[in-house]
């Protein structure tokens, strides 16, 4: 019962987290966009990116909710190996940008979180690629003892 509240809380927190930025990012394109269109290495592909991660932070929201209203743990599973690797990219990305460039860079990401400077997101990043972490260890535990042995993690 308390890997299932722990598991809860971590969905819970990523479903919070990318559905709002998600959404914030999709309902302010043309902020995000001029954002994205200053930050070296990914300045080329703004369109591209302006569109695919808001669009993946939400489908990983909704894959996270299905698994907590359906107790479906292959949606979560989904949503939270997604929440790995996406906060895993963002948090390599943070540090690259700490360590190659020294001046003030613009947040391209949303709402509250462009108050955060870029050594806070490394700090956020690494806490939450963390929790995605442990959800999904969390997951495969109660996976693996209600028998269910496929497709695990």
């Amino acid at each position: 019962m308390k890997r299932v509240l722990i598991l809860d809380i971590i969905s819970s927190l990523f479903i919070i987290l990318f559905l709002y930025t998600g959404v914030w990012k999709l309902l302010d394109q043309d902020t995000f966009r001029a954002a994205l269109s200053k930050l070296p290495v990914i300045m080329s592909y703004e369109g591209l990116i302006a569109i695919f991660i808001p669009m993946l932070e939400v489908l990983i929201a909704v894959s996270l909710l299905g698994g907590m209203l359906k107790d479906n743990k292959i949606f979560r599973k989904w949503g939270l190996a997604g929440s790995l690797v996406l906060m895993t990219i963002f948090t390599l990305y943070v540090g690259y940008m700490l360590t190659k460039y020294t001046h003030r860079l613009p947040c391209s990401c949303g709402g509250i979180m462009r108050q955060l400077n870029w050594h806070q997101h490394l700090y956020f990043n690494t806490a939450f690629t963390l929790l995605a972490l442990v959800g999904l260890m969390l997951n495969k535990k109660m996976r693996q003892s209600s028998g269910n042995m496929s497709f695990t993690a």
